[in-house]
């Protein structure tokens, strides 16, 4: 890959309206080995808006992670050879040691903020993951900008600790705006669609409901229908539902003078054999000797 850049260009269009500062960390050891500091700090930040012809490359990686937040325009990263389109409202975070290029779109160039950071801390986040962040607060940008400016307003004061320190707890939240915050809208979604998705097997629990008839119902993949219940229940869908047709066995089972064939019969299975199957596999023993123990168990809630 080769990109025409005029490095006179870049300086005069980019970093002469942006801006850049470097921590000088090294002459400031006992500084990052604070426990306040040493978990996360940075090295390098800045801001280059239109950065018309930015390109960076290094073959070998840096010590540091990079995280890049573009606000407008587009631009690209390549790490390990493989290409990140980056949009407006996206933050991407270059692994440390990753060989690695990114640059400005030549007809819609990127502003971005970015940061060079390391410490201890940095396996508290997925910045190894090489995965854009899209975010999806409306609120997000001008939280991000609040940051990173507060970052240029201390980094313009003088090198001492408290400085040191607080540079390092809005490093902090910036990772955790990019990774975790932004999430809580995700979180949210995937709850409402668990908690549907049960809700509807409740209503259905006399019914042979299936996968398919499930994802169709709230137009969702099957997959992503997995997914969140083995995150949220630690079950795959139709374990889960089945569990529940169980428990409602058990307590007609408990509860009334049904024989097993209409326990069976309600509860939607046509071959009382087979519901036999099922129950003793979920509950540990067949229908019968169910109902005919006086033991407590956990299946009866």
């Amino acid at each position: 890959m080769s990109l025409i850049f005029d490095e006179n260009e870049w300086k005069e269009e980019g970093l002469r309206k942006g801006k850049m500062f470097v921590l000088p960390t090294e002459s400031f050891q006992d500084y990052v080995e604070h426990p306040l500091i040493r978990g996360l700090y940075l090295t390098d930040v800045g801001y280059y808006p239109r950065a018309k012809g930015h390109f960076r490359e290094r073959k070998e990686g840096i010590e540091e992670y990079i995280l890049l937040y573009c606000t407008e325009g587009r631009g690209t990263v390549l790490v390990n050879g493989k290409e990140y389109l980056l949009g407006p409202n996206q933050a991407f975070c270059i692994p440390h040691f990753k060989r690695h290029c990114y640059y400005a779109s030549q007809e819609d160039p990127w502003s971005i903020l970015w940061v060079h950071f390391k410490g201890e801390n940095t396996v508290c986040f997925p910045v190894d993951e090489c995965g854009i962040v899209t975010f999806a607060s409306q609120n997000a940008p001008e939280r991000m900008h609040f940051l990173f400016d507060s970052l240029f307003r201390v980094l313009e004061g003088n090198y001492t600790l408290g400085n040191f320190i607080y540079i390092s707890q809005v490093l902090s939240m910036i990772l955790a705006e990019v990774y975790y915050r932004e999430k809580i809208h995700t979180t949210q979604e995937q709850n409402k669609h668990v908690t549907d998705v049960i809700r509807y097997m409740y209503k259905h629990l006399y019914e042979n409901l299936t996968l398919e008839k499930i994802v169709e119902e709230f137009d969702l993949s099957k997959s992503y229908l997995n997914a969140i219940f083995q995150k949220y229940t630690q079950h795959a869908p139709m374990d889960f539902f089945i569990n529940l047709k169980m428990k409602r066995a058990c307590r007609m089972l408990r509860t009334t003078d049904f024989y097993v064939y209409e326990v069976a019969q309600k509860m939607g299975y046509t071959d009382q054999y087979y519901f036999s199957r099922i129950f003793k596999k979920t509950v540990g023993m067949s229908p019968k000797e169910y109902k005919n123990s006086d033991t407590y168990h956990a299946s009866d809630v």
